[in-house]
C-alpha cells in the first residue's frame, strides 16, 4: 500500500466560480504534480499571501485543486536533478508554488529542482521557515536599498506594517545594519516588541494613512513599505532628497494615489522588490546574508510555532492583522 501523507487542499465549487473552504486530507505520491525533486517537508510557515490563498479573499490560487503554501523546507527523498541528491537539505520560496503548483502545506512536495536552494549553513529547517518568504523579502529590500547607495549615516529608515512578518524582520535587519529605524504600525500596543527588535521610534500608522500631499516634511532617507496605497504615497512624500523606498507589499491596497513630485523634485527612487521570481543567485545572496546577519535569539523572539492543523483557522487572523512576527509550522 502506498504511503499517505497529510495535506491541505483547496478546491472550487461545482460551477468553478467560488473557492471552497480548505480541507485537511490524506494524499499519496501520485496525487502530486510533476517535478524532478521530491522532498519530505519538515517545516512550513504562513505569510499574508498564504492567508489569502486559504481564505480565497484574493485570487492567489490559480489552479484547482491545489495544495497552498509558498514556503517549504525539508530533505530530498528522490531526485533526477543534477544539483540535488537524496539527503540534501533544501528550501523553497515562491516560483508559483502554492499558487499554480502544489505547495508546502503537505508532508511531501514534488517540485522542479531549479526552484530550490540549499539550506544555508547555520540554519535548520525550523529557523529557515521562521524566516520564510517574509524574512527573505525583507532582506531583498535591504539589499535593494544598499545597491541604491543608502547608508545609515544618511538618516533614519521607516518600516510600514512593522509588526507583521516582513516588517518585523525588516526592523531587525535594518537595526542590525546600523540604521535608526522608525516602525509604523496600527498596533501601538506592540511598541515594546518593536523596540526589542531594534526600532528607535514607533509611530501610529494613522500618521501615514490619510490622503497624501505631493510633498511633506522630509523625515527619512529610506523606507521598506509592506502596505502600498496611501501609506506608500505618504512615505514617498516624506522621503528626503535622494532617498529610496523599497516597496514589497500591498496589505493596504494595490493603488498608489501619489504624484510625481517626490521623484522629480527630490530625486526619490521607488524600488520594486519581487520575491516570487527572483533569480537563484539573488536568492542565495539574500539567504546567506540572513544566515549571517539575523540574530538567532531575536528570530526566536519574533516567532510563534503553530500546529499544522491550526493553519486553516490562522488564515483569517493573519489577514486581520492579528498575528505578530513570524509563524513556523512543523509538518513531518
Amino acid at each position: 500500500m502506498m504511503e499517505t501523507f497529510k495535506a491541505i487542499l483547496v478546491t472550487k465549487d461545482a460551477d468553478a466560480k467560488r473557492q471552497n473552504p480548505p480541507e485537511i486530507v490524506d494524499l499519496v505520491l501520485t496525487d502530486l504534480m510533476e517535478g524532478n525533486v521530491t522532498i519530505r517537508v519538515e517545516h512550513t510557515t504562513m505569510n499574508y499571501k498564504d492567508g489569502l490563498a486559504l481564505t480565497g479573499k484574493a485570487p492567489v490560487v490559480r489552479r484547482f485543486p491545489l495544495i497552498p503554501g509558498i514556503d517549504l523546507a525539508g530533505t530530498v527523498t528522490a531526485s533526477s536533478h543534477t544539483e540535488y541528491v537524496v539527503g540534501d537539505r533544501v528550501l523553497l520560496n515562491g516560483w508559483g508554488v502554492g499558487e499554480v503548483h502544489h505547495g508546502g502545506y503537505a508532508g511531501v512536495a514534488r517540485v522542479s529542482g531549479d526552484w530550490l536552494i540549499p539550506l544555508p549553513q547555520g540554519l535548520d529547517t525550523a529557523q529557515a521557515m521562521a524566516i520564510g518568504t517574509a524574512g527573505y523579502t525583507a532582506m531583498l529590500c535591504l539589499l535593494a536599498l544598499e545597491r541604491q547607495g543608502v547608508a545609515p549615516t544618511q538618516g533614519p529608515v521607516v518600516v510600514t506594517g512593522a509588526a507583521g512578518g516582513v516588517g518585523s524582520i525588516a526592523v531587525a535587519l535594518l537595526a542590525r545594519a546600523g540604521f535608526d529605524v522608525v516602525a509604523s504600525t496600527g498596533r501601538t500596543e506592540e511598541a515594546s516588541y518593536l523596540r526589542s527588535l531594534g526600532a528607535k521610534e514607533v509611530i501610529d500608522r494613522t500618521e501615514l494613512s490619510g490622503p497624501a500631499k505631493p510633498l511633506a516634511k522630509e523625515r527619512w532617507v529610506a523606507a521598506v513599505d509592506t502596505v502600498g496605497s496611501t501609506t506608500l504615497a505618504n512615505v514617498l512624500a516624506a522621503t528626503r532628497y535622494g532617498g529610496a523606498v523599497a516597496a514589497c507589499g500591498l496589505a493596504g491596497g494595490m493603488d498608489l494615489p501619489a504624484t510625481v513630485a517626490p521623484f522629480i523634485l527630490r530625486g526619490v527612487s521607488l524600488l520594486g522588490v519581487d520575491s516570487v521570481m527572483a533569480p537563484t543567485l539573488r536568492r542565495i545572496e539574500a539567504w546567506d546574508r540572513l544566515a549571517r546577519d539575523l540574530d538567532r535569539d531575536l528570530l526566536a523572539s519574533l516567532t510563534t510555532e503553530i500546529a499544522f492543523d491550526d493553519l486553516i483557522p490562522t488564515a483569517d487572523r493573519i489577514l486581520a492583522g492579528q498575528v505578530r512576527g513570524r509563524l513556523v509550522v512543523p509538518v513531518a
